[in-house]
């Protein structure tokens, strides 16, 4: 469950439970990169998504990228688990390194006011509804919602707007070293 301040202008107002139950400040990613993803262990798209977060992870963690998991049972019951046996499962299968938090909904009355709040955004066609697991919001380093995509959208596919974002951001996202080719 997250809480969310009367006066919220970005996801860093947010404090969430960690999947044993812990408060986690969202303020403590200000400044970083987040790709806030619902996640599911029994979803069709479980192995390529959580393979394609590891490797994104991997290699932007030193960046500025964190990437944030939240279990959600919505979508056919495909994360029936505690968070407990989620997290065990996302560890030892994946060996994924970037933080699960706790079971929460993502849709109507009791979705969890992060995802309120995300899904305030102008996502036109897509509308305000997450349609599935794995549905993802790319948070710039202020805290705000810059892109939302489908549960259907490779995670190594996000690759260059991590590097350039938004045109609406008007800043890169993560620092990006330029290598010489010369």
């Amino acid at each position: 469950m997250t809480t969310q301040p009367a006066n919220t202008k970005s996801v860093y107002d947010f404090v969430v439970k960690d999947a044993k139950g812990n408060d986690v400040d969202l303020a403590a990613y200000n400044g970083k990169v987040l790709l806030i993803v619902n996640v599911a262990s029994k979803c069709g798209m479980t192995n390529s998504n959580y393979m394609e977060l590891n490797q994104l992870y991997e290699k932007y963690k030193d960046k500025g990228l964190e990437i944030l998991a939240f279990p959600c049972n919505q979508f056919g019951e495909e994360e029936p688990g505690t968070n407990d046996q989620i997290t065990e499962f996302v560890c030892t299968r994946f060996k994924s390194e970037f933080p699960i938090f706790d079971k929460i909904e993502v849709n109507g009355e009791n979705a969890a006011p992060l995802y309120k709040f995300l899904k305030t955004g102008k996502w036109g066609i897509i509308g305000d509804d997450i349609q599935w697991n794995f549905a993802k919001f790319l948070v710039d380093k202020n805290g705000q919602a810059v892109d939302r995509y489908y549960p259907t959208t490779s995670p190594l596919s996000l690759e260059a707007s991590l590097w350039f974002g938004s045109e609406t951001s008007k800043s890169y996202l993560v620092s990006y070293e330029c290598k010489d080719t010369a």
